[in-house]
């Protein structure tokens, strides 16, 4: 895909499926849904909206469209913001004196986990979805919060340290890093430059958290259907996939950062946290993995 096709200055596509995914989830009965944001329904234009209330059976196709072609993923997908929120809450209750949210998108965490809004949270992400979503927020709470510092980076270009020193981060801090649908989006320098700079300037014990594709998904060689269909979707939508780790090596892969205690989530491993009652029959995605690490 040639760089001219790549979304670069307008609000993520992608963000907003995210938060339609996220949407549909929250309005699910509260014994049934896996995740819960009151505010993802702010971040979808009026005319989905609109569509989904007026045409619902139409609406209901195109979901049954969309788990036809990438049969699991929303499931994974919930799964994840349900993974990351808990263990966003774990980080608090041990200390985490700062968060730092990569590649924000249109993520509501610091507006709707309560124990957050007496912590200061870096949202970093790209000027062209930031600057919408930043008037999205000032509409919902009638200003901006105290608590969140929004710093625009484009991390192909951008250097991410020193915008986040320039806006108050405190590299001696215990920090918690989220990095939710991010880096399998960015070149492989970048995320290498981005692990670097938590292992070198963050206090001792800082988190890392993220999610990834396998290698083989992001290079095209991938067996499975929904893998080919992965990837030829996010390029579709001007958001290709740039990066992916190969199966079993995210422990190598971390530690030669200088990482310690590296997790890594399968999608059985979440299915067995999340899916029980009615949801066990729920399909989730294998090839949506989560990890998280610690600096030593």
């Amino acid at each position: 895909m040639s760089e001219n096709n790549v979304n670069r200055e307008n609000p993520s596509k992608m963000a907003e499926g995210m938060a339609m995914q996220r949407f549909g989830e929250s309005v699910k009965p509260e014994d049934e849904r896996i995740c819960y944001d009151p505010y993802a329904v702010h971040f979808i234009s009026p005319e989905i909206i609109k569509f989904g209330r007026e045409h619902p059976k139409e609406a209901k196709v195109k979901v049954e469209q969309m788990e036809k072609l990438f049969p699991g993923l929303s499931s994974s997908i919930m799964a994840r913001v349900r993974y990351f929120d808990d263990f966003t809450k774990k980080s608090i209750e041990e200390g985490i004196e700062q968060v730092v949210i990569m590649g924000a998108g249109y993520d509501t965490r610091a507006y709707r986990i309560e124990e957050l809004k007496d912590i200061k949270v870096f949202e970093v992400d790209h000027p062209g979805t930031q600057s919408f979503k930043i008037q999205k927020i000032g509409e919902i709470f009638g200003s901006l919060p105290d608590h969140v510092v929004y710093v625009p980076v484009d991390f192909e270009k951008d250097t991410l340290g020193q915008k986040l020193l320039d806006n108050g981060y405190d590299s001696s801090k215990k920090t918690l890093f989220i990095m939710e649908g991010l880096i399998m989006y960015i070149p492989p320098k970048a995320v290498a430059k981005t692990l670097l700079f938590i292992v070198e300037n963050s206090g001792k014990g800082s988190h890392v958290i993220f999610d990834y594709y396998p290698e083989s998904v992001v290079d095209g060689t991938c067996k499975l259907e929904i893998g080919t269909n992965i990837r030829n979707h996010v390029a579709e939508q001007g958001e290709p996939l740039q990066f992916g780790i190969k199966e079993e090596k995210i422990e190598d892969f971390l530690t030669e950062f200088g990482f310690s205690r590296v997790q890594n989530v399968t999608s059985e491993d979440y299915k067995d946290l999340y899916f029980h009652g009615k949801n066990e029959n729920r399909d989730v995605c294998e090839l949506l993995y989560f990890a998280h690490a610690l600096v030593k």
